[in-house]
């Protein structure tokens, strides 16, 4: 009796990781899907109309690369 119990829990176990395993899958295929068209906008880049004004906006990078942490400069 303990020799199925135990078989049938462990198939129990596994068909319920696998089942998981494809559900997280897909919902995960399908969130990236739908977020995939969003762009994040904020208010301050619209004018009086709604149109992005194109002129106005800033990109910022920050280059840190690890040469520049061990160098000094006089």
């Amino acid at each position: 009796m303990l020799a199925v119990t135990l078989t049938l829990s462990t198939v129990i176990s596994v068909m319920f990781l696998l089942v998981g395993g494809v559900i997280g899958y897909l919902l995960k295929e399908y969130v990236i899907e739908r977020n995939s068209t969003y762009i994040p906008t904020h208010p301050e880049m619209f004018d009086e109309n709604g149109q992005i004004i194109a002129d106005d906006i800033l990109a910022v990078r920050f280059d840190n690369t690890p040469e520049d942490f061990g160098t000094e400069e006089h």
